[in-house]
């Protein structure tokens, strides 16, 4: 019981304590890119959770098996191929399935696999030395902070484009004003710090 407690502890702190694009700020350009209509912006986060969950799967002991061989320096060589491989899965079946989706997530959707907070996920986890159900804790944990995060900052945006937001805040200008703030409310959950 008390592991299951610990694992998702460590989920809820990984999605809202250290939300990986408003306190590490990680993978802002599809947070910015993606995020003016809810549908695209949740078709981003459900395809960025499917990689970031899987790549941890796979990549951890990906990395155990470069620690046996004594060749851990092509750790990030490894896990660029496995999230680009990920990443060319997404996208066919987004494109099979939900054709509108594919074309509203544009170049966004192969921007996956440079997109920071995914390789930040799996390398961290490496560099932290975390076990496997650590690593899969902050892999969900991680993803579905992505995806709460650029839903409710599409939501928020798709209001701000009505008229009573003005001429000159209109477009990014209020996007990244509503990022700021969302950042400091989600940076305020990690409490005071002596």
């Amino acid at each position: 019981m008390q592991y299951v407690v610990t694992f998702l502890l460590a989920i809820i702190s990984s999605m809202l304590i250290d939300n990986v694009v408003l306190s590490r700020f990680y993978g802002i350009c599809p947070f910015l890119g993606v995020s003016d209509k809810p549908k695209s912006a949740l078709g981003m986060g459900l395809a960025v959770i499917f990689v970031i969950v899987l790549s941890t799967i796979i990549c951890w002991p990906l990395f155990e098996l470069l620690k046996l061989a004594e060749i851990t320096f092509l750790d990030t060589v490894v896990y660029i191929l496995v999230i680009a491989s990920l990443v060319q899965l997404v996208g066919l079946f987004i494109k099979k399935y939900s054709p509108s989706l594919y074309k509203s997530l544009g170049i966004y959707l192969p921007l996956i696999t440079t997109n920071c907070a995914v390789l930040g996920v799996v390398q961290g986890n490496s560099d932290m030395g975390l076990d496997f159900m650590s690593s899969l804790a902050n892999g969900i944990g991680t993803s579905v902070g992505f995806l709460i995060v650029i839903f409710i900052f599409s939501c928020i945006r798709t209001r701000l484009q009505g008229p009573q937001t003005p001429k000159a805040f209109k477009g990014i200008p209020i996007a990244l004003i509503t990022a700021a703030i969302m950042a400091l409310a989600f940076i305020g959950l990690s409490g005071m710090v002596n």
